[in-house]
């Protein structure tokens, strides 16, 4: 089996002194950290997926939320600026059900996922 291009790139650096490291590693997040920033994505991923599948310009989702086009593009972006709460409500605005919402982050995928250490401890 052949390695992957990713795999000798990452080899190459290592052999010359980098270290390869996840972004939570680099950036010292917390799971629990990673775990909102994750959300946040999604929720993001979500409205920008709802308002091309109903074909609503940025303007005119703005116009629905009562915000202005710049704000719809930071929520796009899931911008940290942009409260979960406030693409929770641009969703539910858009049409997007709680369920499918809920849906949405069943979706999430994390590699580390942890408990932390009061939910290791209320299962002790």
């Amino acid at each position: 089996m052949s390695e992957s291009k990713e795999t000798r790139k990452a080899a190459r650096l290592e052999n010359a002194g980098w270290k390869t490291v996840t972004v939570q590693e680099f950036l010292r997040l917390s799971d629990e950290d990673m775990a909102i920033i994750e959300v946040k994505v999604a929720l993001a991923n979500r409205l920008r997926a709802q308002r091309t599948r109903a074909g609503l310009s940025q303007v005119a989702v703005a116009k629905i939320v009562r915000s202005s086009q710049p704000r719809v593009a930071k929520m796009e972006a899931a911008d940290k600026t942009v409260s979960i709460d406030l693409l929770v409500k641009a969703l539910v605005k858009t049409g997007v059900s709680v369920q499918e919402i809920g849906r949405s982050l069943e979706k999430i995928t994390t590699s580390k996922v942890k408990p932390s250490r009061a939910q290791r401890l209320a299962h002790a």
